[in-house]
Formats: structure tokens, sequence, C-alpha cells
């Protein structure tokens, strides 16, 4: 029979850590970069987006398709890197605390 209360204890210790790391992700940034650099994405610990920039050369009218795909992959590369640094994260914050797959905390 597992330890009732050795896995209350270890509960409580991931919630303050959880608490720790929202206030943490608020201040974490990630940029994801498209089109060589030419176009860049800044997200938030969180996700939100909190910047974009674009190289003055693509401030054509005939390169408008050709900058939104590139804002689009620039943000699907943050959020690719933003999802690898979260589960790094997790992992090492429930560190032996058995938890279901797929238990998404935040």
């Amino acid at each position: 029979m597992p330890d009732f209360f050795g896995l209350m204890k270890q509960a409580t210790e991931l919630k303050s850590k959880m608490e720790a790391m929202q206030a943490e992700l608020d201040r974490i940034e990630v940029e994801g970069a498209s089109g060589g650099g030419l176009v860049g994405v800044k997200l938030s610990g969180k996700g939100d987006l909190r910047g974009v920039s674009v190289d003055d050369t693509l401030l054509k009218p005939d390169q408008k398709e050709i900058l939104e795909d590139l804002i689009v992959a620039a943000h699907a590369e943050a959020k690719r890197k933003l999802e690898t640094m979260l589960a790094e994260k997790m992992q090492s914050l429930t560190g032996g605390l058995p938890l279901p797959p797929g238990l998404k905390l935040f």
C-alpha cells in the first residue's frame, strides 16, 4: 500500500512549486524566427504573443503573403520551443511523483 502521507506531502510540495513556476512563466520569453531571421516572434512562458519583428525588406506590397506565412512559421517555432521548455521544467518539478500520463498542470 502506498504511503498516503508521503504522497500528500509530495502533492503539497508540488503545489507550491507549481505556484512558483506560474510566476516564473510571466518572466520567461521564448523567441522563434523564420525566413532566415527576417521574421521574429516573442512569446511569454504562458504562450502569449509579446512581440513581432519584421525585416524592412519584407515590407513590400507584393511580399504580403510571404510575410504572413513567415509570421505563422516563427510563431510555430517559438511555440515548439516553449512546449519543450515547459515539458523539461515539469519533469524536473514532478521528479518521482507518480502522475498519470498526459496530465497537464498548467
